[in-house]
């Protein structure tokens, strides 16, 4: 049967031509966990920026960096960061190319004992943000040397004593020549909350205090001293 019969059919039965259409964004979203306030989202995007940066041409690259956000620029906002010169994925750089930037929240697993109703499954929670637009080198290395500073004094935070401005222009410079800056103006902006809200009162207050005691993942500390003694031969 071709296209245009099945749409026709679909017409003739009342049902939505449009809605048989393929969702133009990234991320899949059941209508309860769909999320558009542009606010809570930037916030979002501003606590949990370190993200995965994901492009197509020439071939599936995904690349794990921190970024800043500007609200005030575009629709949606810019996505600001860098990556290194020697990355293949810089050639999604040429030619403004498409790109997916992946912002990840907190998740934890949900067990079925916290339910109320007995006939329930496990499942999974998560919080994550997908942006969408187009990659823009920034070629000018006084507009990277700022992008540097402010990514820096972001993580950083307002009480560190470290100054980025002190150390020597040609010290930057050189170590600038690895990195290859980008922007991208997020043209569609895809929030997904995944927090069990369509379910009963009772079920999300138990969730809420059951999850402070649900199994998390290791701390960076705990995680990086472990390495450590397994890179040393010694992992107990």
């Amino acid at each position: 049967m071709k296209r245009r019969d099945v749409l026709a059919a679909l017409a003739a039965a009342g049902l939505s031509v449009n809605a048989q259409e393929p969702n133009p964004g990234s991320l899949y979203i059941p209508k309860p966990h769909l999320v558009d306030d542009r606010k809570f989202l930037h916030d979002f995007m501003d606590e949990y920026s370190f993200v995965d940066l994901v492009t197509s041409t020439p071939t599936l690259r995904i690349t794990h960096i921190p970024v800043l956000l500007d609200r005030s620029r575009g629709k949606y906002g810019v996505i600001r960061g860098h990556i290194s010169r020697q990355n293949p994925q810089t050639k999604a750089l040429e030619g403004k190319q498409p790109a997916v930037i992946v912002f990840r929240g907190p998740h934890s697993y949900i067990s079925p004992l916290w339910y109320a109703k007995s006939e329930v499954v496990p499942t999974w929670n998560f919080a994550v943000i997908h942006a969408s637009g187009t990659l823009a080198p920034i070629g000018s290395k006084d507009a990277l040397h700022g992008l540097l500073g402010n990514l820096i004094a972001k993580f950083e935070g307002d009480k560190s004593t470290y100054d980025f401005a002190k150390l020597p222009m040609s010290y930057k410079y050189s170590l600038m020549d690895g990195i290859i800056g980008f922007e991208m103006e997020i043209d569609l902006l895809e929030g997904k909350f995944k927090l069990g809200q369509e379910r009963s009162e009772a079920d999300k207050a138990n969730i809420v205090k059951n999850l402070p005691a649900a199994k998390a993942p290791r701390s960076m500390a705990e995680f990086t001293a472990a390495f450590y003694r397994r890179s040393s031969g010694n992992p107990a």
